[in-house]
């Protein structure tokens, strides 16, 4: 069946405390050469402080537990972690968690917090390609002001939204794309509430005080900005999709009965962008109306975490011309984002180009006006050129942002333009088995725009890079191909962009709203 679900260890064997440091599952003691302090970055172009180097993370189990009285949360993280050199000392990302103890291969270990790091010294160093458990356990409060965060408070529990750099406000981690790793989780609520988590729920335990601790886990390797864990009054919807893949919403119980026409597009939605993009990569999928009507909960609308979609639940109160272009644009996400993820973040683009790309189609195709009164894919990617170079001054290349401009208009609608000037080189059979490709040579991992354009160049029998890297990188805009009469308009130093929005991180610059 296609969405049979892995055999997989039960997590206790998964990230189990190690009894003794490994190489090549053999123990050794610890070299002379003890090596030195890991890089405390992975050298992102857009956040070069974030994840950490020295490691790679296979596993993390994450245990929460929620105090509805307190509102706070008390939580273990284990990491089974594998050293790509030897180390005497290693980072986390972490930014306002209560740190309490850490154990590194069962044993504690020194640690120090400084800035959004937490650098742990274990009992004794760790040589090269040792594979050791690491336990943190901690406190976190989600209501803490900090300089930013992943916590979405509700009225009764929490979401988290971690992308793209906030993931380690929740929990201790390699907070990098990069760095995939396989999850587990159980979440623990008070009784009258329930603990979603990515994946497939695989355990309900009733505890002696009553409350419910709910196991979860994922099939797939995913990246720590697409961790979901939403605690909350929840009834939980399902449906089957196409070919029988599960569907799973997550719905604050009094808005279930309102919601449900939304809900109800989804088998839909999948059905369309499969025949696109090839079988849904995951073992469910679903949508998360967040159970908040705070307008400063999350400033976006819709943001992608794996299998679970978090909303902002009034959008979806809409009719279906004002929602689908946007739900099949999260959706698109489940293949560019998560099943694929950027390498670094300035590779957005590939996860934002691609989603607006197949959102607007979709919207197209069903007859609908989008925000600007356009009709069709063509007269949008006109008006589109025409901004290009305004676009370039103000957001710089499609492929090269900053921290401030990451999410601005030039990485959705500016990547769905690449997009549409590569179709119109190679043609629309051989772009669909471009992307094709593209997903399956990646699937699980991450990738960079220059994987892109290596299977671009591959597929279609012809060298892309140039024209490829003139789109993406280029200060000016380049001539649309089929198109010698579509004109750039001058670009206006005073001018800024109509659909840049500067100062902040979240999707609100995507053409499908």
């Amino acid at each position: 069946m296609r969405y049979r679900t892995r055999v997989t260890a039960p997590a206790a064997a998964l990230i189990g405390t190690a009894a003794a440091l490994t190489v090549g599952g053999t123990a050794q003691a610890a070299p002379r050469d003890t090596g030195t302090p890991g890089p405390e970055t992975l050298g992102d172009s857009v956040y070069p402080s974030l994840g950490n180097d020295g490691y790679r993370v296979s596993a993390y189990h994450l245990d929460l537990s929620y105090d509805a009285t307190t509102k706070l949360v008390d939580a273990t993280a284990t990491l089974r972690i594998t050293t790509t050199q030897a180390l005497t000392r290693f980072s986390l990302d972490a930014l306002g968690l209560d740190i309490r103890t850490v154990r590194v291969g069962g044993r504690t270990a020194a640690v120090e917090q400084a800035d959004e790091k937490l650098r742990i010294t274990p009992a004794r160093p760790l040589p090269a390609g040792c594979r050791v458990t690491v336990c943190v356990e901690y406190g976190a409060d989600p209501s803490r002001s900090l300089p930013h965060t992943a916590w979405v408070v509700t009225p009764d529990g929490f979401a988290i939204c971690p992308q793209p750099n906030s993931a380690h406000t929740v929990f201790p981690c390699n907070d990098h794309p990069s760095d995939k790793a396989d999850f587990t989780f159980r979440v623990t609520v008070p009784a009258g509430l329930q603990g979603v988590a990515n994946g497939l729920l695989v355990g309900t335990e009733t505890l002696a005080d009553g409350r419910t601790a709910y196991s979860y886990r994922s099939r797939e390797p995913m990246a720590t900005e697409l961790v979901q864990i939403t605690v909350g009054d929840y009834v939980v919807k399902d449906r089957q999709g196409p070919h029988g893949l599960p569907l799973r919403d997550v719905v604050p119980t009094a808005r279930a009965a309102a919601l449900e026409p939304a809900l109800a597009l989804t088998p839909g939605l999948v059905d369309w962008i499969e025949q696109r993009l090839g079988a849904f990569p995951f073992e469910t999928y679903g949508l998360l109306p967040c159970n908040s009507d705070n307008p400063k909960a999350f400033d976006f609308t819709g943001l992608e975490t794996q299998t679970l979609t978090l909303y902002k639940p009034n959008f979806l109160l809409q009719e279906e011309k004002k929602i689908g272009s946007h739900m099949m644009h999260e959706l698109v996400h489940s293949w560019f984002g998560n099943l694929v993820s950027p390498a670094n973040w300035a590779d957005l683009w590939l996860n934002e180009g691609h989603a607006d790309f197949y959102g607007l189609l979709y919207r197209y195709e069903r007859g609908w006006t989008d925000s600007l009164g356009y009709s069709t894919f063509e007269d949008r990617m006109k008006y589109t050129y025409g901004l290009g170079d305004q676009w370039r001054h103000d957001s710089g290349p499609v492929a090269a942002p900053n921290a401030v401009n990451l999410f601005d208009s030039q990485r959705y609608t500016g990547g769905v333009l690449v997009l549409y000037a590569l179709r119109q080189v190679v043609g629309e059979d051989v772009f669909h088995a471009i992307e094709r490709c593209f997903l399956d040579r990646h699937r699980n991992s991450s990738a960079t725009t220059d994987d892109y354009i290596a299977v671009a160049s591959e597929v279609s029998g012809q060298d892309q890079s140039g024209f490829l890297k003139d789109w993406l990188y280029g200060t000016k805009t380049p001539r649309m191909p089929g198109h010698p009469d579509w004109t750039v308009t001058p670009v206006n130093s005073a001018l800024a962009s109509p659909h840049s929005r500067r100062g902040g991180h979240w999707h609100e610059n995507s053409a499908t709203l």
